[in-house]
């Protein structure tokens, strides 16, 4: 953690999104972070990185493992970055504004 930049068009900075996140499967306990009738069934990284790229974000996809997902299955791998602010700090979209967004659209 104390190689974080404070620079928000950086990789470390972008948000993070682990498809447990918006999995309807999921409970709370087991990583889902919106209401599992806004959520989707076992989205994959790859469809996760389609929708936001369509969106016009600036996305990027590792391989990494969601550290609550007990299943070690290469399906299950993956977590999707994205790019919120660009280097000066102003934002990549204006319809979306910050990660607060994400939760006030769940509500």
């Amino acid at each position: 953690m104390a190689h974080l930049t404070t620079n928000p068009a950086d990789k470390e900075r972008f948000l993070c999104i682990y498809p447990a996140y918006i999995n309807s499967k999921k409970t709370l306990a087991e990583g889902r972070r919106i209401p599992a009738e806004k959520a989707v069934e076992n989205p994959s990284c790859a469809e996760i990185r389609d929708v936001l790229t369509a969106a016009g974000l600036n996305v990027l996809v590792e391989n990494k493992m969601y550290p609550r997902e007990w299943n070690r299955d290469v399906q299950f791998r993956g977590r999707v970055r994205i790019q919120l602010k660009l280097e000066d700090g102003s934002l990549c979209q204006e319809k979306f504004g910050s990660s607060k967004f994400y939760i006030r659209c769940t509500e």
